[in-house]
């Protein structure tokens, strides 16, 4: 009886094995191999999920043009279960993986994000060791947005504890209703006075605008022209006048200075002594009655 497993095999001792011919082989011919999904995937036509770990016949060859220090890389054909799509993937000897390269998406995997944030750190880190005014931004960069993670922060803190009171309010069953009410009132007017007071700021913006277009300075030494208003006048040391106008208006200015302003603006003609004030008899006025001390003599 022979053996189940042969394990010696009977060679003639005439059998010469260079009399043996060799097949030719293409040099980038494809070869069917049998593998299991090395990450779990999707379908890119049907949608449908690949395990890792699903046996697949694959066809393999040698990527051409693409190495790395030496090392070749290999192309893996599979189909997809459910459609039979083609997917495709190769190996990644510089980070002992694979890459999804047609036909399906790799699913998400947190440690492999991981890997890559350290990796642009260390980028980030040699680029502000080589250019200060790259760390100069990067650094504005992450204070602005810690200020926008603080800020959203606040808002979600404000709306739990908003939803918290309102939530205290309903457990409560003496006044739950009104309390509600009160609160939904506190809120309204804490928004109304925000609105308040932007209105209040845009109110004094615009009186501020109408007393720069009725206000202006002419400068003293100007006999003619029209009148500047402060804001667009240039710094000067010449003595100024502020006179009032229309707003919209462009007024002549030797029509809207008063004679009195003829000495500043040097005009020739004299100023005029002001009239005297005639003294009135008050006591008259009032209807009071002074009587006179009658004069003793001496004689």
């Amino acid at each position: 009886m022979s053996e189940r497993k042969v394990l010696n095999k009977y060679i003639p001792p005439d059998f010469d094995p260079s009399l043996i011919p060799r097949r030719r082989i293409p040099k980038n011919s494809q070869q069917v191999v049998r593998l299991m999904a090395p990450f779990s995937m999707r379908c890119n036509t049907c949608g449908e999920y690949i395990y890792k770990g699903k046996k697949f016949n694959a066809r393999k060859e040698t990527v051409e043009g693409e190495e790395y220090y030496g090392i070749k890389i290999f192309r893996f054909y599979i189909k997809c279960t459910l459609c039979s799509a083609e997917i495709t993937f190769k190996t990644d000897p510089k980070n002992t993986d694979y890459v999804a390269e047609h036909g399906a998406s790799r699913n998400f995997e947190p440690w492999r994000d991981e890997k890559e944030i350290e990796e642009d750190r260390i980028t980030k880190l040699e680029e502000e060791e080589n250019n200060p005014m790259k760390a100069l931004e990067n650094r504005t960069t992450d204070s602005k947005r810690e200020m926008d993670i603080l800020d959203a922060l606040q808002d979600i803190r404000s709306r739990n504890a908003r939803h918290e009171r309102i939530g205290a309010a309903l457990a409560d069953d003496d006044g739950g209703l009104e309390r509600i009410v009160r609160l939904k009132g506190e809120e309204e007017q804490e928004q109304e006075e925000d609105e308040e007071t932007r209105q209040k700021r845009l109110e004094e913006e615009e009186d501020e605008k109408l007393v720069r277009e009725v206000f202006s300075k002419l400068p003293a030494s100007s006999t003619a022209g029209p009148s500047r208003s402060t804001a667009e006048a240039e710094p000067s040391s010449e003595p100024t006048i502020t006179v009032k106008r229309k707003a919209g208006a462009l007024p002549d200015k030797d029509n809207l200075l008063q004679p009195s302003t003829s000495s500043v603006t040097g005009a020739s003609k004299p100023s005029e002594p002001p009239a005297k004030r005639k003294k009135t008899d008050l006591a008259s006025t009032l209807g009071i009655k002074i009587k006179k001390k009658p004069v003793k003599s001496l004689v």
